[in-house]
């Protein structure tokens, strides 16, 4: 009988702009620039950037933060 080799993997989930402030006026612009850094440090890690959620729920329909999500396959699986 054939092995079958499942791959698994892990996420992380990383929040950035929120503050007291973004439920009222959004993510400040400085947030938005930090992302940016935040996908560069966690690939260095081995991570793979899969999604940016920005939910509208600030004044204006305004993201209040982003939450970016990140994945990895597990050490081990092949």
């Amino acid at each position: 009988m054939a092995t079958v080799l499942t791959r698994r993997f892990e996420y992380r989930f990383v929040r950035i702009g929120e503050n007291r402030t973004s439920a009222f006026f959004g993510v400040r612009s400085d947030a938005r620039k930090e992302y940016q850094e935040v996908v560069h440090r966690h690939a260095r890690d081995g991570w793979r950037l899969v999604q940016i959620f920005a939910p509208g729920v600030a004044a204006y329909g305004a993201a209040k933060y982003y939450e970016l999500i990140f994945e990895r396959e597990l050490a081990g699986d092949a």
